[in-house]
């Protein structure tokens, strides 16, 4: 029996149904699909809804509306319906494991699961079938998490548009032509099309906050250490970092505190204690200082983008003490970084099998390790070191920095499959060109080793989301958590959907 065959057969017989039945008033009134993750969690503590109504709830709209927004490679719907049915009987007998208990949730396809596969969105791990799960993923288990699948991707994280991968393009929910963004797609396109409650990203150059930024939701980055890396499909070991994509600041509050911590089996983890984040949000911000970095980042913004950040920049004045310009230290080119280190992991599967990657993947690894000489990346991983250290100067001024996250309105699908000029997207996120800086975007913070947040700022014309980045010191989460939320609830970007329609 295929997945698709057996999720229908768990849809149409209801196996597993709650013993908890949703009051008539609530289940007439409410989607559940669309309840954010910590309405979904209060709801099951309150006994308003089950695991398993929530996880079938997810599972009809995933069969819904997927075919057309392609988020999910692989969906496990026996399993979550099971680890659903198990999470429920602990509740019932007086257990309860926290916000995360009995909630459904997918995975980006480079995050290891044991025993369901991972394959980077590429044809040569098409059938790759772990034996053991990331350190994230054990995390969310021991939270009482419930694993729904396994989300789309750009091949092996290589790329901002997720339309690069062996399983097919990820389709915008705001509008279908378009690209997600990438290279965590699946996970941001899924998450704007409710079809689960949370989600976790990859981001070596911005692939968190480029898909959230142009699916309209929230993407978190932490700080570079403060969550695992273990298990997860490499593309830079100096700029990877493991992080939640959720439908509101809170949402990413309660992920983060159940993925963050330190691992002694991961090298790149830093043992700092992991803070109460949803308690963060309680922070006062109004004494909050600003700083927004002009130069690089604002430079070349689409109008509607630049409307958007005024507007956004006049409601933080508002909220918080001061808003000043800042200069940023220069960050080397994270792609001086990662194209020797991806060549690096890839080296022998290039080699020996080429053909089982994407073309564009296949070409820009081989390109971009060959234009960046030995001497160059070793310079360049020096200065890594350095400017996160250097960087850390410019918080004795500010608490906080400002940026759009996008210049640029996603490109269509059409266009990044077959661009007749290199793709306006692509260079914003400071992916296309090899030899490019990184000041004008989102890859500067990966090199910074920064966390930031994107939230939702405000829509163009069009309909096409635009996102807010927020910035703070290392291990200062706290900081920036409780500005975005603030900000979140200031305005009402964060609670607009896409009207979805299906295959």
């Amino acid at each position: 029996m295929n997945q698709s065959d057996s999720r229908r057969k768990f849809l149409a017989t209801g196996v597993g149904a709650a013993a908890w039945a949703l009051t008539p008033a609530f289940a007439e009134s409410q989607d559940l699909a669309a309840l954010t993750l910590k309405r979904a969690s209060e709801l099951l503590r309150s006994k308003g809804a089950s695991p398993v109504e929530l996880t079938q709830a997810s599972l009809k709209r995933i069969e819904k509306y997927n075919p057309a927004v392609n988020a999910f490679i692989t969906i496990t719907a026996e399993s979550a319906l099971a680890t659903a049915r198990a999470m429920e009987a602990e509740a019932q007998r007086g257990t309860w494991r926290g916000p995360l208990h009995g909630i459904p949730i997918a995975l980006k396809d480079n995050i290891d699961t044991a025993g369901v596969r991972t394959t980077g969105a590429s044809e040569l791990f098409k059938d790759r079938i772990p034996t053991e799960d990331a350190d994230v993923v054990r995390r969310l288990k021991n939270a009482g998490a419930i694993i729904l699948g396994k989300l789309n991707m750009h091949e092996f994280a290589y790329g901002p548009s997720s339309a690069v991968t062996y399983f097919g393009p990820v389709h915008n929910p705001w509008a279908l032509d378009r690209i997600s963004g990438g290279s965590s797609g699946g996970s941001a396109a899924g998450i704007a099309s409710d079809f689960c409650f949370g989600t976790l990203g990859t981001d070596t150059g911005g692939s968190i906050r480029i898909p959230s930024s142009d699916c309209g939701v929230v993407g978190l980055m932490p700080t570079y250490g403060r969550v695992s890396n273990r298990g997860v499909i490499p593309m830079a070991w100096t700029l990877d970092h493991v992080g939640p994509i959720c439908k509101t600041v809170e949402d990413a509050a309660l992920m983060l505190g159940v993925i963050a911590g330190y691992d002694e089996l991961d090298p790149t983890t830093v043992n700092v204690p992991v803070p109460d984040y949803g308690r963060a949000l309680k922070m006062q911000v109004s004494k909050l200082r600003l700083g927004l970095p002009r130069a690089g980042f604002f430079d070349g913004l689409d109008p509607e983008y630049a409307k958007a950040m005024e507007a956004a920049i006049d409601t933080l004045r508002k909220l918080t003490a001061s808003v000043a310009d800042v200069q940023l230290p220069p960050a080397v080119s994270a792609q001086t970084i990662w194209g020797p280190e991806t060549y690096a992991y890839h080296a022998k599967w290039l080699t020996e099998s080429p053909e089982k990657y994407q073309t564009a993947t296949r070409t820009q690894m081989i390109q971009t390790n060959n234009n960046v000489k030995q001497e160059v990346y070793a310079e360049a991983r020096r200065q890594v070191d350095l400017v996160r250290r250097e960087i850390r100067k410019t918080f004795t001024t500010v608490d906080l920095l400002i940026t759009p996250t996008m210049k640029v309105p996603p490109a269509t699908i059409a266009a990044t499959l077959n661009p007749p000029t290199p793709n306006p997207q692509a260079k914003a996120s400071g992916r296309g060109n090899p030899g490019a800086g990184n000041l004008n975007s989102p890859g500067a913070f990966d090199v910074y080793g920064l966390p930031a947040i994107t939230i939702p700022c405000g829509f163009t014309n069009s309909g096409l989301p635009i996102g807010l980045q927020m910035s703070g010191a290392p291990f200062a989460e706290s900081t920036m958590l409780a500005l975005a939320h603030a900000y979140e609830q200031a305005t009402e970007w964060h609670t607009k959907r896409p009207t979805l329609r299906s295959a």
